[in-house]
């Protein structure tokens, strides 16, 4: 590792923040571009003392926080040294008078047994700049934080997946919306929805987001569940009910023209994956 200038105290504010001073950073290629782009180190605040810290990857592809500073490699235990190779972090030391040390080794948050003195000092700093932070309004530490309630539940999806006749549409809209598409006496498009609550109500449920293709050219669709209008517990008049979008007047009278074409739109996993949501909405629609 070829190491850097020490940065100085003075070339950082006291909020550990650079002061006109923006240190090199190693860069390296990241091995799932698809771009080829150069990467560096990502700078970040610790979620529990909101101290700056730089985010390196490993050879593993776990990234691992780093002090923003090297250290003098004399002062710091074996256990506790890494060093930076070609934008990778690795622990252990490569014989420079410098190397780096994870943040949570001086973190005030993070019970530590060093009894180096140098890292209590570093962590007195550190402990004292969260001091300050949360003094300014700055960082909020987390057992200051109010007691999180309950997770809101998902709302209905603006088009939903619909399982009918054992295959997938998407609709044009929410259930609630959906019109009838029979033609009145008066040759006008029917206003009543197709979602009846006097009918039977379909259920939702929890479906695999698509089978596995047959073809070896083909990838894999994802395993993960998505959540259906399931409509496939309906009798068959109901089913075919929906299909045809008619409300349940106009279903008692297949001899009316259509006034404007169902809008199901067959279901792609691959093309229609912004649709795709994995938990049940709630509320669900009222039905008798």
């Amino acid at each position: 590792m070829r190491s850097t200038n020490n940065p100085r105290a003075d070339d950082f504010s006291w909020d550990g923040s650079h002061k006109n001073h923006r240190p090199g950073r190693a860069l390296r290629v990241a091995p799932d571009s698809r771009t080829k782009l150069l990467r560096a180190a990502q700078t970040d605040r610790c979620a529990t003392c909101g101290n700056p810290v730089e985010w390196y990857p490993r050879p593993g592809g776990r990234a691992v926080p780093l002090h923003p500073r090297e250290l003098p490699a004399a002062s710091i235990p074996p256990a506790e040294r890494w060093n930076i190779t070609a934008g990778l972090a690795q622990p252990g030391h490569d014989g420079t008078p410098w190397c780096r040390i994870r943040h949570h080794a001086l973190c005030s948050a993070t019970p530590t047994s060093n009894r180096s003195p140098l890292l209590d000092g570093l962590r007195r700093d550190l402990a004292l700049n969260t001091r300050r932070l949360k003094d300014a309004g700055a960082f909020t530490l987390c057992r200051d934080l109010p007691p999180p309630g309950p997770d809101p539940a998902p709302a209905l999806p603006a088009r939903p997946v619909v399982h009918l006749f054992y295959l997938r549409y998407l609709a044009p809209g929410p259930l609630e919306t959906i019109r009838c598409v029979a033609q009145t006496r008066t040759r006008r498009r029917c206003t009543r929805p197709v979602l009846d609550p006097e009918a039977l109500p379909g259920t939702w449920t929890l479906l695999p987001a698509g089978p596995r293709p047959a073809g070896r050219d083909q990838l894999p669709l994802t395993d993960a569940l998505m959540a259906v209008y399931d409509l496939t517990g309906l009798p068959y008049s109901e089913q075919l009910r929906w299909r045809a979008q008619r409300c349940t007047t106009h279903a008692l009278t297949p001899e009316a023209a259509d006034a404007a074409l169902p809008d199901w739109e067959p279901f792609n996993a691959r093309l229609h994956h912004q649709h795709i949501h994995h938990e049940i909405p709630d509320p669900q629609p009222h039905h008798r």
